[in-house]
Protein backbone atom coordinates (compact mmCIF):
# COMPACT_ATOMS: atom_id res chain seq x y z
CA UNK A 1 0.00 0.00 0.00
CA UNK A 2 0.63 3.46 -1.12
CA UNK A 3 0.44 5.80 2.22
CA UNK A 4 1.09 9.09 0.28
CA UNK A 5 -2.99 9.02 -0.44
CA UNK A 6 -4.89 7.14 2.00
CA UNK A 7 -5.85 3.87 0.21
CA UNK A 8 -3.44 3.99 -2.20
CA UNK A 9 -3.24 0.56 -3.57
CA UNK A 10 -5.89 -1.24 -5.60
CA UNK A 11 -6.08 -3.81 -2.93
CA UNK A 12 -7.41 -3.40 0.51
CA UNK A 13 -5.18 -2.73 3.32
CA UNK A 14 -4.29 -5.70 5.56
CA UNK A 15 -6.82 -5.73 8.16
CA UNK A 16 -6.16 -6.06 12.20
CA UNK A 17 -9.33 -7.29 13.01
CA UNK A 18 -12.85 -6.29 11.96
CA UNK A 19 -13.82 -3.13 12.90
CA UNK A 20 -13.39 0.88 12.13
CA UNK A 21 -11.90 3.64 14.27
CA UNK A 22 -14.22 6.54 14.80
CA UNK A 23 -11.83 9.92 13.93
CA UNK A 24 -14.72 12.01 15.87
CA UNK A 25 -13.69 13.03 19.40
CA UNK A 26 -10.71 14.23 21.54
CA UNK A 27 -6.92 13.18 19.69
CA UNK A 28 -3.97 13.08 21.53
CA UNK A 29 -0.27 12.39 20.53
CA UNK A 30 1.90 10.25 22.94
CA UNK A 31 5.20 8.75 22.67
CA UNK A 32 7.38 7.64 25.74
CA UNK A 33 10.86 8.33 23.38
CA UNK A 34 12.75 11.72 24.22
CA UNK A 35 14.34 10.99 21.10
CA UNK A 36 10.55 11.50 19.37
CA UNK A 37 10.02 15.18 21.12
CA UNK A 38 10.40 17.61 18.81
CA UNK A 39 8.57 15.74 16.60
CA UNK A 40 5.72 15.23 18.52
CA UNK A 41 5.88 18.82 18.47
CA UNK A 42 5.65 19.51 15.03
CA UNK A 43 3.44 16.92 14.37
CA UNK A 44 0.91 18.35 16.75
CA UNK A 45 1.67 21.89 14.66
CA UNK A 46 0.77 19.94 11.51
CA UNK A 47 -2.35 17.86 12.55
CA UNK A 48 -3.75 20.78 14.57
CA UNK A 49 -5.74 22.71 11.65
CA UNK A 50 -7.83 19.44 11.15
CA UNK A 51 -8.66 19.01 14.55
CA UNK A 52 -9.98 22.73 15.54
CA UNK A 53 -10.72 22.14 19.50
CA UNK A 54 -9.92 18.45 19.57
CA UNK A 55 -6.30 18.09 19.67
CA UNK A 56 -4.65 17.82 23.35
CA UNK A 57 -1.39 19.15 24.57
CA UNK A 58 1.54 16.91 23.43
CA UNK A 59 1.88 14.21 26.70
CA UNK A 60 -1.91 14.16 27.55
CA UNK A 61 -2.71 11.44 29.17
CA UNK A 62 -6.69 11.59 28.83
CA UNK A 63 -7.72 7.81 28.56
CA UNK A 64 -11.08 9.12 26.53
CA UNK A 65 -8.89 10.37 23.44
CA UNK A 66 -7.92 8.68 20.49
CA UNK A 67 -4.17 7.94 20.64
CA UNK A 68 -1.25 8.82 17.74
CA UNK A 69 1.65 7.21 18.82
CA UNK A 70 4.73 8.33 17.45
CA UNK A 71 7.61 5.06 18.29
CA UNK A 72 11.11 4.02 17.45
CA UNK A 73 10.50 0.42 16.87
CA UNK A 74 13.57 -1.98 15.46
CA UNK A 75 10.89 -4.81 14.01
CA UNK A 76 12.11 -5.82 10.38
CA UNK A 77 9.65 -4.27 8.65
CA UNK A 78 9.27 -6.28 5.17
CA UNK A 79 10.31 -4.86 1.89
CA UNK A 80 7.74 -2.31 0.69
CA UNK A 81 9.38 -1.35 -2.32
CA UNK A 82 13.35 -0.78 -3.07
CA UNK A 83 14.50 3.16 -2.09
CA UNK A 84 16.39 4.98 -5.47
CA UNK A 85 18.26 7.77 -5.78
CA UNK A 86 19.91 10.66 -3.76
CA UNK A 87 19.68 11.34 -0.05
CA UNK A 88 18.50 15.42 0.13
CA UNK A 89 19.97 15.45 3.43
CA UNK A 90 23.78 14.37 2.48
CA UNK A 91 23.74 10.93 3.24
CA UNK A 92 25.75 8.03 1.75
CA UNK A 93 23.20 5.85 1.21
CA UNK A 94 19.31 7.27 1.17
CA UNK A 95 17.19 7.99 4.61
CA UNK A 96 15.51 4.76 6.01
CA UNK A 97 11.66 6.15 5.51
CA UNK A 98 10.82 2.57 5.93
CA UNK A 99 7.48 3.06 8.26
CA UNK A 100 4.66 0.83 9.48
CA UNK A 101 1.18 2.35 10.66
CA UNK A 102 -1.28 0.62 12.40
CA UNK A 103 -4.92 1.78 12.75
CA UNK A 104 -7.21 -0.11 15.69
CA UNK A 105 -9.85 0.76 17.64
CA UNK A 106 -7.49 2.92 20.48
CA UNK A 107 -6.09 5.39 17.68
CA UNK A 108 -3.30 5.16 15.13
CA UNK A 109 0.59 3.87 15.36
CA UNK A 110 3.46 4.96 14.08
CA UNK A 111 6.20 2.82 14.34
CA UNK A 112 9.75 3.09 12.33
CA UNK A 113 13.30 2.14 13.34
CA UNK A 114 14.39 6.07 12.22
CA UNK A 115 12.78 9.60 13.33
CA UNK A 116 12.51 10.30 9.41
CA UNK A 117 10.25 6.53 9.41
CA UNK A 118 8.15 7.57 12.11
CA UNK A 119 7.32 11.22 10.30
CA UNK A 120 6.16 9.58 7.31
CA UNK A 121 3.89 7.66 9.32
CA UNK A 122 2.66 10.33 11.08
CA UNK A 123 2.08 12.21 8.03
CA UNK A 124 0.34 8.94 6.21
CA UNK A 125 -1.64 9.48 9.46
CA UNK A 126 -2.54 13.29 9.40
CA UNK A 127 -3.98 12.54 6.00
CA UNK A 128 -6.22 9.82 7.00
CA UNK A 129 -7.73 11.65 9.48
CA UNK A 130 -8.09 15.16 7.55
CA UNK A 131 -9.66 13.22 5.02
CA UNK A 132 -12.02 11.34 6.95
CA UNK A 133 -14.67 14.01 6.95
CA UNK A 134 -16.92 14.92 9.77
CA UNK A 135 -18.66 11.59 10.56
CA UNK A 136 -15.20 9.46 9.39
CA UNK A 137 -14.74 6.29 9.82
CA UNK A 138 -11.61 4.54 9.29
CA UNK A 139 -11.29 0.51 8.80
CA UNK A 140 -8.84 -1.53 11.26
CA UNK A 141 -5.21 -2.00 9.21
CA UNK A 142 -1.79 -2.34 9.08
CA UNK A 143 0.39 -0.50 6.48
CA UNK A 144 4.47 -0.85 5.64
CA UNK A 145 5.66 1.23 3.37
CA UNK A 146 8.54 2.71 2.36
CA UNK A 147 9.61 5.42 -0.48
CA UNK A 148 10.80 4.33 -4.21
CA UNK A 149 12.48 7.49 -4.64
CA UNK A 150 14.71 8.84 -2.38
CA UNK A 151 15.20 12.54 -3.63
CA UNK A 152 11.08 13.85 -3.88
CA UNK A 153 10.67 17.64 -4.67
CA UNK A 154 8.78 20.60 -5.34
CA UNK A 155 10.30 23.93 -6.74
CA UNK A 156 8.88 27.44 -6.46
CA UNK A 157 9.78 30.73 -7.86
CA UNK A 158 9.50 33.69 -5.40
CA UNK A 159 12.27 35.31 -7.76
CA UNK A 160 9.66 36.09 -10.10
CA UNK A 161 6.34 36.52 -7.51
CA UNK A 162 7.91 36.87 -4.24
CA UNK A 163 6.69 34.57 -1.61
CA UNK A 164 6.63 36.00 2.11
CA UNK A 165 8.31 33.96 4.67
CA UNK A 166 4.70 32.77 6.12
CA UNK A 167 3.51 31.81 2.55
CA UNK A 168 7.04 29.70 2.22
CA UNK A 169 6.13 27.79 5.09
CA UNK A 170 3.17 26.80 4.45
CA UNK A 171 4.10 25.17 1.51
CA UNK A 172 6.80 23.43 3.40
CA UNK A 173 4.28 22.44 5.32
CA UNK A 174 2.15 20.63 2.58
CA UNK A 175 5.67 19.27 1.17
CA UNK A 176 6.01 17.39 4.46
CA UNK A 177 2.12 16.31 4.28
CA UNK A 178 2.80 14.66 1.28
CA UNK A 179 6.28 13.41 2.19
CA UNK A 180 8.23 15.46 -0.35
CA UNK A 181 11.20 15.92 1.12
CA UNK A 182 12.84 18.65 -0.85
CA UNK A 183 12.17 22.39 -1.49
CA UNK A 184 14.18 23.86 -3.98
CA UNK A 185 13.75 27.78 -4.38
CA UNK A 186 14.72 29.73 -7.72
CA UNK A 187 15.71 32.54 -5.62
CA UNK A 188 17.38 34.24 -8.88
CA UNK A 189 16.09 35.12 -12.35
CA UNK A 190 16.06 38.48 -14.78
CA UNK A 191 12.90 39.95 -12.30
CA UNK A 192 14.64 39.28 -8.66
CA UNK A 193 17.50 38.28 -6.70
CA UNK A 194 15.37 36.97 -3.15
CA UNK A 195 18.42 36.08 -1.18
CA UNK A 196 20.27 38.84 1.00
CA UNK A 197 24.20 38.36 1.38
CA UNK A 198 25.60 40.63 3.48
CA UNK A 199 28.91 41.62 1.62
CA UNK A 200 26.80 42.33 -1.55
CA UNK A 201 23.97 44.43 -0.52
CA UNK A 202 23.65 46.30 -3.97
CA UNK A 203 21.74 42.85 -4.86
CA UNK A 204 18.77 43.74 -2.31
CA UNK A 205 19.36 47.71 -1.88
CA UNK A 206 16.73 50.25 -2.92
CA UNK A 207 16.40 50.27 -6.71
CA UNK A 208 16.70 53.89 -7.55
CA UNK A 209 13.40 55.48 -6.83
CA UNK A 210 11.66 52.84 -7.70
CA UNK A 211 9.77 50.49 -4.70
CA UNK A 212 11.57 48.31 -1.89
CA UNK A 213 13.29 45.19 -3.53
CA UNK A 214 11.54 41.94 -1.07
CA UNK A 215 13.81 39.48 -0.53
CA UNK A 216 14.67 36.61 2.65
CA UNK A 217 17.34 38.30 5.09
CA UNK A 218 19.88 36.09 6.14
CA UNK A 219 17.83 35.29 9.11
CA UNK A 220 14.76 34.44 7.60
CA UNK A 221 16.65 32.31 5.34
CA UNK A 222 18.20 30.42 8.37
CA UNK A 223 14.98 30.19 10.11
CA UNK A 224 13.21 28.91 6.82
CA UNK A 225 16.13 26.10 6.61
CA UNK A 226 15.31 25.10 10.51
CA UNK A 227 11.50 25.26 10.05
CA UNK A 228 12.07 22.80 7.29
CA UNK A 229 14.28 20.52 8.89
CA UNK A 230 11.78 19.87 11.91
CA UNK A 231 9.44 18.73 8.64
CA UNK A 232 12.65 16.34 7.57
CA UNK A 233 12.64 18.87 4.52
CA UNK A 234 15.80 20.05 2.83
CA UNK A 235 15.85 23.34 1.60
CA UNK A 236 17.96 23.57 -1.76
CA UNK A 237 18.60 27.66 -3.22
CA UNK A 238 18.97 27.81 -6.95
CA UNK A 239 21.13 31.17 -8.17
CA UNK A 240 20.36 30.45 -11.69
CA UNK A 241 23.72 31.60 -13.87
CA UNK A 242 24.92 32.10 -16.16
CA UNK A 243 21.92 32.94 -17.87
CA UNK A 244 18.70 34.61 -16.16
CA UNK A 245 21.21 37.42 -14.86
CA UNK A 246 19.11 40.46 -15.29
CA UNK A 247 18.32 41.31 -11.92
CA UNK A 248 22.31 40.91 -11.28
CA UNK A 249 23.78 42.96 -13.62
CA UNK A 250 21.44 45.65 -12.84
CA UNK A 251 23.13 45.44 -9.23
CA UNK A 252 26.69 44.75 -10.11
CA UNK A 253 27.39 46.62 -13.84
CA UNK A 254 30.02 45.83 -15.62
CA UNK A 255 29.74 42.19 -15.18
CA UNK A 256 31.50 40.19 -18.84
CA UNK A 257 29.11 39.30 -21.67
CA UNK A 258 29.19 36.07 -23.14
CA UNK A 259 30.98 35.92 -26.66
CA UNK A 260 27.53 35.13 -28.42
CA UNK A 261 26.97 32.93 -31.67
CA UNK A 262 27.15 34.67 -35.00
CA UNK A 263 24.18 36.84 -36.27
CA UNK A 264 22.31 36.36 -32.91
CA UNK A 265 22.32 39.95 -31.89
CA UNK A 266 20.53 40.96 -34.84
CA UNK A 267 17.73 38.48 -34.84
CA UNK A 268 16.26 38.09 -31.43
CA UNK A 269 16.96 40.54 -28.29
CA UNK A 270 17.98 38.74 -25.14
CA UNK A 271 19.99 39.20 -21.94
CA UNK A 272 23.72 38.48 -22.50
CA UNK A 273 24.71 35.37 -20.10
CA UNK A 274 28.12 35.60 -18.12
CA UNK A 275 31.26 35.10 -19.14
CA UNK A 276 32.94 33.18 -16.22
CA UNK A 277 36.21 32.69 -18.29
CA UNK A 278 36.71 36.60 -17.37
CA UNK A 279 38.39 37.03 -14.42
CA UNK A 280 36.65 39.82 -12.84
CA UNK A 281 33.17 38.43 -13.52
CA UNK A 282 34.53 35.30 -12.14
CA UNK A 283 35.46 36.67 -8.62
CA UNK A 284 32.73 38.93 -8.52
CA UNK A 285 30.46 35.85 -8.98
CA UNK A 286 32.90 33.59 -6.72
CA UNK A 287 32.51 35.67 -3.62
CA UNK A 288 28.32 35.85 -4.04
CA UNK A 289 28.30 31.65 -4.04
CA UNK A 290 30.56 31.44 -1.09
CA UNK A 291 28.06 33.68 0.70
CA UNK A 292 24.86 31.26 -0.36
CA UNK A 293 27.04 28.44 0.62
CA UNK A 294 27.57 29.46 4.13
CA UNK A 295 24.16 30.21 4.19
CA UNK A 296 23.19 26.97 3.04
CA UNK A 297 22.15 24.35 6.04
CA UNK A 298 21.45 21.68 3.50
CA UNK A 299 24.57 19.80 1.25
CA UNK A 300 22.90 20.87 -1.75
CA UNK A 301 22.81 24.63 -3.75
CA UNK A 302 21.39 24.74 -7.59
CA UNK A 303 23.31 26.58 -10.28
CA UNK A 304 20.86 26.66 -12.52
CA UNK A 305 22.39 26.80 -15.67
CA UNK A 306 19.50 26.75 -18.31
CA UNK A 307 18.68 28.51 -21.19
CA UNK A 308 21.55 30.47 -21.62
CA UNK A 309 20.06 32.11 -24.81
CA UNK A 310 23.26 34.14 -26.36
CA UNK A 311 26.61 32.47 -25.42
CA UNK A 312 28.57 30.02 -27.62
CA UNK A 313 28.13 26.35 -26.84
CA UNK A 314 32.11 26.46 -25.79
CA UNK A 315 31.61 29.75 -23.67
CA UNK A 316 28.48 28.24 -21.83
CA UNK A 317 30.35 25.02 -20.99
CA UNK A 318 33.56 26.71 -19.61
CA UNK A 319 30.95 29.14 -17.59
CA UNK A 320 29.28 26.41 -16.07
CA UNK A 321 32.75 23.99 -15.51
CA UNK A 322 33.61 27.21 -13.62
CA UNK A 323 30.27 27.51 -11.81
CA UNK A 324 30.49 24.01 -10.27
CA UNK A 325 34.19 24.41 -9.23
CA UNK A 326 33.11 27.20 -7.00
CA UNK A 327 29.98 25.01 -5.46
CA UNK A 328 32.01 22.51 -4.34
CA UNK A 329 35.38 24.52 -3.58
CA UNK A 330 32.84 26.09 -0.89
CA UNK A 331 31.77 22.82 0.21
CA UNK A 332 28.43 22.23 -1.54
CA UNK A 333 27.64 19.60 -3.92
CA UNK A 334 26.31 21.51 -7.17
CA UNK A 335 22.53 20.35 -8.56
CA UNK A 336 22.26 21.96 -12.17
CA UNK A 337 19.34 21.99 -15.41
CA UNK A 338 20.19 19.17 -17.76
CA UNK A 339 21.79 22.10 -20.09
CA UNK A 340 24.95 21.46 -17.83
CA UNK A 341 25.55 17.91 -18.78
CA UNK A 342 27.37 19.73 -21.87
CA UNK A 343 30.02 21.13 -19.98
CA UNK A 344 30.73 17.45 -19.11
CA UNK A 345 29.47 15.12 -15.94
CA UNK A 346 31.50 13.60 -12.58
CA UNK A 347 30.12 10.57 -11.20
CA UNK A 348 27.40 11.80 -8.51
CA UNK A 349 26.36 14.79 -10.29
CA UNK A 350 22.58 15.36 -10.17
CA UNK A 351 20.87 17.08 -13.28
CA UNK A 352 17.75 18.32 -13.56
CA UNK A 353 16.26 16.92 -16.93
CA UNK A 354 13.13 19.25 -17.47
CA UNK A 355 12.66 19.06 -21.35
CA UNK A 356 13.50 17.62 -25.43
CA UNK A 357 12.16 18.38 -28.44
CA UNK A 358 9.22 15.71 -28.66
CA UNK A 359 7.91 17.20 -25.34
CA UNK A 360 7.94 20.98 -25.97
CA UNK A 361 4.85 19.62 -27.74
CA UNK A 362 5.40 22.72 -30.51
CA UNK A 363 4.10 22.67 -34.33
CA UNK A 364 5.53 21.69 -37.55
CA UNK A 365 3.19 23.70 -39.98
CA UNK A 366 1.11 26.89 -40.24
CA UNK A 367 -1.74 24.88 -40.12
CA UNK A 368 -0.61 23.17 -37.04
CA UNK A 369 0.20 26.54 -35.35
CA UNK A 370 -3.37 27.70 -36.03
CA UNK A 371 -4.51 25.25 -34.32
CA UNK A 372 -2.55 26.13 -30.70
CA UNK A 373 -4.91 29.28 -29.75
CA UNK A 374 -1.96 29.76 -26.80
CA UNK A 375 0.42 29.74 -29.05
CA UNK A 376 -0.93 32.38 -31.03
CA UNK A 377 -2.13 34.72 -27.93
CA UNK A 378 1.64 34.60 -27.01
CA UNK A 379 2.34 36.20 -30.12
CA UNK A 380 4.49 32.85 -31.26
CA UNK A 381 5.52 32.49 -35.29
CA UNK A 382 6.55 29.57 -36.96
CA UNK A 383 9.56 31.55 -37.61
CA UNK A 384 10.03 31.59 -33.93
CA UNK A 385 9.22 28.35 -33.40
CA UNK A 386 11.64 26.57 -35.45
CA UNK A 387 14.10 28.90 -33.98
CA UNK A 388 13.04 27.86 -30.76
CA UNK A 389 13.63 23.94 -31.67
CA UNK A 390 16.83 24.85 -32.94
CA UNK A 391 17.68 25.93 -29.91
CA UNK A 392 16.58 23.28 -27.97
CA UNK A 393 17.79 20.26 -30.28
CA UNK A 394 21.01 19.61 -27.98
CA UNK A 395 18.09 18.52 -24.91
CA UNK A 396 17.55 14.99 -27.07
CA UNK A 397 21.21 14.11 -25.84
CA UNK A 398 21.33 15.45 -22.18
CA UNK A 399 19.82 12.14 -20.55
CA UNK A 400 22.22 10.04 -22.35
CA UNK A 401 25.05 12.32 -21.60
CA UNK A 402 24.08 12.47 -17.95
CA UNK A 403 24.04 8.40 -17.68
CA UNK A 404 27.37 7.51 -19.66
CA UNK A 405 29.02 10.21 -17.20
CA UNK A 406 27.82 8.17 -14.61
CA UNK A 407 25.90 11.18 -12.91
CA UNK A 408 22.30 11.21 -11.38
CA UNK A 409 19.09 12.30 -13.14
CA UNK A 410 16.51 14.12 -11.16
CA UNK A 411 13.28 13.94 -13.20
CA UNK A 412 11.39 16.94 -13.90
CA UNK A 413 9.94 16.55 -17.29
CA UNK A 414 8.29 19.88 -18.46
CA UNK A 415 5.45 17.12 -20.00
CA UNK A 416 3.90 16.45 -16.57
CA UNK A 417 5.92 18.10 -13.54
CA UNK A 418 5.92 21.99 -14.60
CA UNK A 419 3.07 22.10 -12.83
CA UNK A 420 2.44 25.82 -14.55
CA UNK A 421 0.86 24.32 -17.20
CA UNK A 422 -2.15 25.81 -17.61
CA UNK A 423 -5.44 23.87 -16.92
CA UNK A 424 -8.23 23.10 -19.81
CA UNK A 425 -11.20 25.15 -19.65
CA UNK A 426 -13.55 22.34 -20.17
CA UNK A 427 -12.64 20.80 -16.94
CA UNK A 428 -13.43 24.37 -14.40
CA UNK A 429 -15.94 24.84 -12.57
CA UNK A 430 -18.03 28.37 -13.68
CA UNK A 431 -16.49 30.04 -10.45
CA UNK A 432 -12.43 29.34 -11.61
CA UNK A 433 -12.93 29.75 -15.59
CA UNK A 434 -11.31 32.77 -14.92
CA UNK A 435 -8.39 31.86 -13.11
CA UNK A 436 -7.96 28.51 -15.56
CA UNK A 437 -7.68 31.39 -18.10
CA UNK A 438 -5.48 33.25 -16.13
CA UNK A 439 -2.92 31.07 -14.67
CA UNK A 440 -0.22 29.08 -16.03
CA UNK A 441 2.44 30.02 -18.72
CA UNK A 442 1.00 30.66 -22.13
CA UNK A 443 2.79 28.19 -23.99
CA UNK A 444 2.12 24.96 -22.89
CA UNK A 445 -1.11 23.07 -23.77
CA UNK A 446 -3.66 23.21 -21.11
CA UNK A 447 -4.32 19.81 -19.43
CA UNK A 448 -6.33 18.12 -17.01
CA UNK A 449 -5.28 16.54 -13.70
CA UNK A 450 -5.51 13.42 -15.48
CA UNK A 451 -2.83 14.33 -17.47
CA UNK A 452 -0.33 15.02 -14.23
CA UNK A 453 -1.54 11.83 -12.76
CA UNK A 454 -0.96 9.91 -15.89
CA UNK A 455 3.01 10.18 -15.53
CA UNK A 456 4.52 7.42 -15.09
CA UNK A 457 8.63 7.59 -13.96
CA UNK A 458 9.12 4.25 -14.37
CA UNK A 459 8.96 4.95 -18.30
CA UNK A 460 12.18 6.31 -18.33
CA UNK A 461 14.93 3.79 -19.38
CA UNK A 462 17.45 5.10 -16.89
CA UNK A 463 19.17 2.90 -14.66
CA UNK A 464 18.35 3.02 -10.82
CA UNK A 465 21.94 3.71 -10.06
CA UNK A 466 21.33 7.08 -12.36
CA UNK A 467 18.44 8.30 -11.06
CA UNK A 468 18.33 10.80 -8.36
CA UNK A 469 14.79 11.46 -7.64
CA UNK A 470 11.61 13.76 -8.73
CA UNK A 471 10.74 17.25 -8.56
CA UNK A 472 7.94 18.94 -9.33
CA UNK A 473 8.24 22.76 -10.57
CA UNK A 474 5.73 25.44 -10.53
CA UNK A 475 7.67 28.50 -11.98
CA UNK A 476 5.67 32.11 -11.50
CA UNK A 477 5.44 34.45 -14.24
CA UNK A 478 2.11 35.28 -13.78
CA UNK A 479 1.18 34.97 -10.06
CA UNK A 480 -1.20 37.89 -8.26
CA UNK A 481 -0.97 36.58 -5.06
CA UNK A 482 -0.46 33.10 -2.79
CA UNK A 483 -4.27 31.75 -3.66
CA UNK A 484 -2.56 31.67 -7.54
CA UNK A 485 0.18 29.27 -6.59
CA UNK A 486 -1.84 26.52 -4.44
CA UNK A 487 -4.51 26.56 -7.04
CA UNK A 488 -1.56 25.68 -9.78
CA UNK A 489 -0.51 23.45 -7.37
CA UNK A 490 -3.36 22.00 -6.17
CA UNK A 491 -4.65 18.65 -7.63
CA UNK A 492 -1.41 18.32 -9.43
CA UNK A 493 0.90 18.24 -6.53
CA UNK A 494 -0.55 14.54 -4.95
CA UNK A 495 -0.25 13.01 -7.80
CA UNK A 496 3.37 13.97 -8.18
CA UNK A 497 3.88 13.12 -4.55
CA UNK A 498 2.21 9.60 -5.09
CA UNK A 499 4.29 9.00 -8.29
CA UNK A 500 7.95 9.88 -5.91
CA UNK A 501 6.40 7.57 -3.62
CA UNK A 502 5.34 4.77 -5.13
CA UNK A 503 7.33 4.79 -8.21
CA UNK A 504 4.35 4.42 -10.53
CA UNK A 505 1.31 5.94 -11.65
CA UNK A 506 -2.09 5.31 -9.92
CA UNK A 507 -4.61 4.06 -11.96
CA UNK A 508 -6.78 6.69 -12.45
CA UNK A 509 -10.33 5.54 -11.92
CA UNK A 510 -8.96 4.69 -8.14
CA UNK A 511 -6.96 7.55 -8.21
CA UNK A 512 -9.49 9.90 -8.70
CA UNK A 513 -11.80 8.77 -6.22
CA UNK A 514 -9.24 9.63 -3.47
CA UNK A 515 -8.27 12.67 -4.62
CA UNK A 516 -11.76 14.05 -4.00
CA UNK A 517 -11.25 13.51 -0.37
CA UNK A 518 -8.42 15.75 -0.24
CA UNK A 519 -10.47 18.72 -1.30
CA UNK A 520 -11.84 18.32 2.52
CA UNK A 521 -7.84 18.83 3.74
CA UNK A 522 -6.87 21.88 1.67
CA UNK A 523 -10.43 23.48 2.92
CA UNK A 524 -8.81 23.14 6.10
CA UNK A 525 -5.63 24.65 5.65
CA UNK A 526 -7.07 27.40 3.90
CA UNK A 527 -5.59 26.45 0.58
CA UNK A 528 -6.99 27.65 -2.57
CA UNK A 529 -6.74 24.46 -5.30
CA UNK A 530 -8.73 23.78 -8.46
CA UNK A 531 -11.58 21.56 -8.36
CA UNK A 532 -11.71 20.33 -11.50
CA UNK A 533 -15.21 18.69 -12.73
CA UNK A 534 -12.53 15.52 -13.65
CA UNK A 535 -13.29 14.93 -10.18
CA UNK A 536 -16.12 14.47 -7.39
CA UNK A 537 -15.01 16.60 -4.55
CA UNK A 538 -15.94 15.32 -1.39
CA UNK A 539 -18.37 17.77 0.87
Amino acid sequence: MNAVIPYASAAPAPRVGDGVLHTTGPWRIASADPALEQLAQTLRALLSPHLPGRLLPVGSDDPAAHALVLALDDEPLPPARTTVGVAPDGGAHPADEAHRLRVTADGIECLAGTAAGVFRAAMSAVQLIATAGAHGELPFQEVADAPRYAWRGLMVDPARTFLTPDELRRIIDLVALYKLNVLHLHLTDNEGWRMELPGSPRLTGPAGDGPAREFYTAAEFRSLQEYAARRFVTVVPEIDLPGHCGMLREALPGLADAPAPAGLKERFPFIPPLDLTDGATRAAVARLLAEVCELTDGPFVHIGADEAFGATAENFAASVRELSAMVREFGKSPVAWQESARAGVEPRDIVQHWVDVPMMDLPDTEEELAARPELVAAGQTLAFIKALKRFFAPTDQDVARVVEGGGRVLLSPQSHLYLDRPYAAEFAPPEQAEAAGRLGFGSYRPRGVEHAASWDPAAYPIPDACVAGVEATVFAEQFEGFDDVTVLLLPRLASVAEAAWCGRAPTWAEYRERLGRHGRMWDQRGLAYFASTEVAWAA
